[in-house]
């Protein structure tokens, strides 16, 4: 980002100090370079505005102008012949024409550039639209949650990682956070960050684009995967809501953890530890490695304690699965804690 400011920077005084020296439209040293700096500005914001647009927007932009400019050409030798002995009227109309088919080619061309198949070309047109699909835009939940590490780990994201500048600068923020825990999970934050540039089969990259005048980060989120044409990945249930009714696509991480979830079929049997007792009478609460809920009957009296269940039903809700059991003392068998073996097993060796 400096290093490109610097260079705009000189981009304009060079176009400042040239038309001081010589003087364009036989205008004065001083106003001469004000016109130079005012160009040189105009160029700047010129290629900040066409980085944002799409390879073919451009094309059919361009495509679009000299169609325009063919088109007006044509006219201008009709009305040549048509009014000869016109003084100033032809003229001004040639300009006229010229600028009116040049401007409706510019925006009709780009309007409908969106159209255009790049793929079909091959080369370098043809792999920029699987090259933006293939970014993913990480926001600032989803680098806290960390969880996005150990999946690029194992090979599962491929393309290009995308981290905007704003999002970094909001993990800044968390992370100098006068409020110790922010504070700790904005420095979770920057960690992963490190850890995932460290990864040689990933393609990080921090892109500088910035939306002023849209306020909130998710906004810009949004706004920054439209530009692009690609993917937000987030683990905030609104983002992902509001993403969706923009028509961005969203990688939900929480979504996919559920998804990877065992499944599990009433009628099966499934060792577990036995936690805490539940709501019901006589019920005991457990939980499989990865959070989910194993509801137990008959398994208050088991606390602390590894038996097997047999499943009775599983329940999908909004907030993850619940997995319903039964513990029969006479079939089931109860493990030690510590020593992980039947206590059936060592009853019958001490007999």
């Amino acid at each position: 980002m400096g290093e490109l400011l610097i260079i705009r920077l000189i981009f304009i005084a060079v176009l400042g100090f040239a038309a001081y020296f010589l003087h364009p439209f036989n205008l004065e040293g001083p106003i001469a370079a004000g016109v130079g700096v005012v160009a040189g500005i105009a160029v700047v914001v010129f290629e900040v505005r066409i980085k944002r647009v799409s390879m073919p927007r451009l094309i059919g932009a361009v495509f679009g102008s000299v169609l325009g400019i063919l088109g007006a050409y044509l006219i201008s030798l009709v009305m040549e012949k048509a009014m000869p002995d016109s003084d100033n009227t032809v003229p001004f109309l040639e300009i006229l024409v010229l600028a009116l088919m040049t401007y409706c080619g510019l925006v009709v061309g780009a309007a409908k550039g969106e159209m255009l198949n790049l793929s079909a070309l091959g080369g370098l047109f043809g792999g920029e639209k699987a090259t933006k699909n293939s970014f993913k835009i990480l926001d600032t939940s989803v680098i806290i949650d960390g969880r996005i590490a150990d999946i690029a780990e194992t090979g599962f994201i491929d393309g290009a990682l995308v981290i905007p500048q704003f999002v970094l600068h909001e993990l800044q923020m968390v992370a100098d956070s006068s409020d110790s825990m922010k504070r700790n999970r904005g420095r979770r934050g920057l960690d992963v960050l490190q850890r995932i540039q460290k990864m040689p089969q990933l393609n990080i990259q921090i892109v500088e684009d910035d939306f002023p005048t849209v306020r909130e980060v998710d906004m810009k989120l949004i706004e920054l995967a439209k530009l692009y044409a690609c993917k937000i990945v987030t683990n905030d249930f609104n983002l992902n809501k509001v993403a969706q009714l923009r028509g961005v696509e969203v990688l939900n991480i929480n979504e996919l953890a559920n998804a990877l979830k065992p499944v599990v079929l009433p009628g099966e049997t499934i060792r577990v530890f036995i936690l805490k007792e539940g709501k019901e009478y006589n019920q005991g609460v457990a939980y499989l490695d990865d959070g989910t809920m194993v509801v137990v009957d008959n398994a208050r009296k088991m606390i602390s304690k590894t038996i097997d269940v047999a499943v009775t039903s599983v329940l999908q809700t909004t907030a993850g699965k619940m997995i319903f059991g039964r513990f029969d003392e006479r079939a089931h068998t109860v493990y030690d804690k510590e020593r992980e073996r039947p206590q059936r097993e060592a009853a019958g060796g001490g007999g």
